[in-house]
């Protein structure tokens, strides 16, 4: 097993004004991510879906270690990255990398593409010189930036979003990793270049055997490159299966609205599209109970009272839901 997630935690306090401080002690939280178990296998795609505030990139963050978990564990090859230092971490690194949102936000401006390509193989100790420069341009190559030599000496400023993510995957991959983060990364390029992009990303899943952890809110995009889709709602995993049988079989409520919000393809084929009320409600406030009810069409007396447990339904397919309990 590469990544096995168990029972993680992140509760950010919430800031009180003055006049708080002064009335009361109590401490708020945001539930961020409230409870996520799952696991990953070597070379699997896994995806994380869910609307915003969901809480799927604070997971990828905690699952980095990039963001402190109030609690929980992280196994990555059966070492527990949250309980490691620092200076333990460091060398585990090479092997979990991420690849961010926004390709214009994750490029340092003033660093050359080879420049900013080579330094993870600078920090972590894997080439230096002519022959990190030959694994740079080797890499530039393999991402579709052609001519390298070009590319290397080029800043991000002269370059599209496209090619911009197409550096940071790059950048990502260099190292060699076991498990890359990717944060919805192509839903800041432009729909002509996400499938491109999708295509590349799996030709080095291939290539390298990587594994990666992706975070994304559409369940199309989802469907077209995963092995496993886990649905998130308000810090928690509400379905959690193969690919197929999620949208084969889905059985949770927020699932189904979900996946009548994808477009047939088909023409003069109708499909019934679900419309949920209200917004996600907020991570300071969670509802009692299931935490879908106040948008749930199919509630019923016990959904607002216990929190139902994620719970096998069929062999490998997760579900928190009082229907399937």
């Amino acid at each position: 097993m590469l990544l096995d997630v168990k029972e993680l935690k992140k509760y950010f306090p919430v800031a009180k004004t003055f006049l708080e401080r002064l009335l009361t002690r109590e401490e708020r939280y945001i539930k961020a991510v409230d409870g996520v178990s799952f696991h990953m296998e070597d070379g699997e795609v896994f995806s994380l879906v869910g609307e915003s505030g969901s809480g799927k990139t604070t997971t990828g963050k905690l699952i980095l270690r990039l963001v402190e978990p109030t609690s929980g564990k992280v196994l990555f090859q059966g070492r527990d990255v949250t309980s490691l230092s620092k200076e333990e971490l460091r060398p585990l690194r090479r092997h979990m990398q991420i690849i961010y949102q926004d390709p214009y936000a994750s490029l340092n401006p003033r660093m050359r593409i080879g420049e900013a390509i080579m330094d993870p193989l600078l920090i972590h100790g894997i080439a230096e010189g002519r022959e990190a420069k030959e694994m740079v341009l080797d890499m530039l190559e393999r991402v579709g930036l052609t001519p390298a030599e070009t590319f290397f000496d080029t800043y991000p400023a002269y370059l599209s979003g496209g090619q911009r993510q197409r550096v940071a995957i790059a950048r990502a991959m260099i190292t060699r990793p076991k498990l890359v983060v990717a944060d919805e990364p192509v839903s800041m390029i432009d729909v002509s270049l996400r499938a491109s992009i999708l295509d590349l990303m799996m030709d080095l899943r291939k290539e390298f055997g990587v594994a990666y952890l992706f975070i994304t809110h559409d369940l199309a995009v989802a469907k077209y490159i995963s092995d496993k889709i886990a649905i998130m709602y308000l810090g928690k995993i509400v379905e959690l299966g193969r690919a197929r049988d999620l949208f084969k079989n889905p059985l949770h409520p927020y699932t189904k609205a979900l996946l009548s919000a994808i477009p047939v393809p088909v023409p003069g084929r109708k499909k019934e599209r679900i419309r949920l009320k209200g917004e996600i409600p907020s991570a300071i406030d969670v509802p009692p109970g299931c935490r879908f009810h106040t948008r749930c069409p199919l509630r019923f007396d016990p959904c607002d009272k216990e929190e139902p447990l994620l719970v096998e339904v069929e062999p490998g397919h997760f579900i928190a839901c009082h229907l399937h309990s």
